[in-house]
């Protein structure tokens, strides 16, 4: 349940955190801003064109996935998946309302009173009211918190923010209240993918059958012990089974279904230490040690090994290229785009004009000018319709903080014969700061 706690506290109160970036920008510290195209994460501001970064992240969160899987099996499975973290919590009001498992069966097969009827309706309000508080979570992540929270209250926010509020209160209703291991079993593809991915050094929750066999009960078992008859420490209790969200029993070994959760570790150490017994019956182990241990060789744990290495440095590769590229990533943008129909067009004195549309990103969070420039025709004459050229004649374009601004470039040769194809660069310079960006084109003639 704590580790339940403190991943929905992350997720429910993180889009309230406050990051001051100046002014022209939003003061959320994460924010997927849809409206304007902008994914922000702390000192991170992401634009559509560098959607790169997302899949760098994806790729970060696999090797993190697979790195996980090879040191200790289905940890995130166990630990941190949502479907996890949700069934947990549900699990956790439905024991406090209606008590423990053995509880619940038996006002299962009662008929049904005013006691568990209320009981009954107070677990599903309970469940309805954090499924709404899901939904309503997920939605703050896209616009500001505060503003939004206040607009959902006074019914003045916009008709998708309810809409999706009301298909994650289903969705979190239905599979952490209803559904839960039948997720893990049937509908995650996790289980099925992992089992690719480990090996046998890999630690995963086992019950060590050289320790608990033959099973039998405490007395019994200690009477055996004494005559120098194999004994085991297992007494049969059923305990971890009666805990596994999947219902699985950890006894025979690895199973699909079994989302290494450790509920069967600590069910288990508790009835140990019950009656006198070394804990870690269950505990994360590998077949390999367990064979080891009956045969008498040491244990083998080998948690640095290639499969391990080459997923952290994979990790540490993509880390520092992002990290590279975000420190040196400019804060100006421009693209160019040729007319494509016509390619050209030969004016009334014979000179050859061509057209374009460029787009220039302002990433800064104050209006900046900027000045472009032509290279590759000496003679070239270029003019942005509706700008102003500088004082070297350059034209000017002023963009506004963190906007995008599209211009229509005309560029102009006066001399009558010239390749089919000239090669052409774009400069454009920040009047303030000297920052440059450049793109490549091409000037067509007959």
């Amino acid at each position: 349940m704590d580790r339940a706690g403190d991943c929905l506290a992350i997720y429910y109160f993180l889009p309230f955190i406050r990051w001051d970036r100046g002014p022209n920008a939003p003061s959320q510290a994460i924010l997927v801003d849809l409206a304007n195209s902008r994914f922000y994460f702390f000192f991170i501001e992401i634009w559509p064109q560098e959607v790169y970064y997302i899949t760098g992240l994806l790729v970060l969160a696999a090797l993190a996935l697979f790195l996980m899987n090879a040191v200790a099996g289905r940890i995130w499975c166990g630990y941190l998946c949502p479907q996890t973290v949700w069934t947990d919590l549900f699990y956790a009001i439905e024991r406090l309302i209606e008590g423990d498992r053995r509880e619940q069966m038996r006002k299962a097969k009662e008929t049904m009173s005013l006691e568990i009827f209320a009981q009954k309706l107070l677990k599903h309000s309970i469940w309805l009211l954090i499924a709404w508080w899901t939904g309503g979570a997920w939605v703050l992540y896209f616009a500001d918190a505060p503003t939004l929270v206040k607009q959902l209250a006074t019914f003045q926010a916009p008709a998708m923010a309810y809409i999706w509020i009301c298909i994650l209160t289903f969705t979190t209703y239905t599979l952490a209240g209803f559904m839960r291991e039948q997720v893990c079993t049937y509908m995650c593809p996790w289980p099925r993918i992992q089992a690719a991915l480990t090996d046998e050094y890999a630690l995963n929750v086992t019950y060590r059958y050289d320790r608990g066999e033959p099973r039998g009960s405490a007395k019994k078992n200690d009477a055996l012990k004494k005559q120098g008859l194999p004994a085991g420490d297992c007494i049969d209790c059923n305990q971890c089974v009666a805990v596994c969200p999947t219902g699985v029993d950890i006894r025979k070994g690895l199973q699909l279904d079994c989302i290494q959760c450790g509920l069967c570790m600590d069910a288990c150490n508790a009835v140990m230490a019950k009656i006198g017994r070394p804990a870690d019956l269950i505990a994360y182990d590998t077949e390999m040690n367990i064979q080891a241990r009956i045969e008498g060789r040491p244990e083998l744990r080998r948690i640095l090994r290639p499969r391990t290495l080459l997923y952290a440095g994979l990790m540490v590769v993509v880390g520092a290229i992002m990290l590279t590229s975000l420190a040196l990533r400019e804060r100006v943008h421009l693209s160019v785009m040729h007319d494509r129909n016509p390619l050209f067009v030969r004016l009334s004195d014979g000179s050859i004009r061509n057209g374009f549309t460029i787009r220039v990103a302002n990433k800064r969070l104050d209006e900046r000018r900027y000045a472009l420039s032509l290279e590759g025709l000496s003679h070239g004459k270029l003019e942005i319709v509706g700008a102003k050229p500088d004082q070297q004649g350059r034209p000017v374009l002023a963009v506004g903080p963190d906007q995008t601004m599209e211009a229509r470039v005309l560029v102009t040769v006066n001399e009558a014969t010239l390749p089919s194809s000239t090669d052409l660069r774009f400069t454009l310079t920040d009047l303030a700061s000297g920052e440059t960006a450049r793109s490549a084109d091409h000037f067509m003639a007959p």
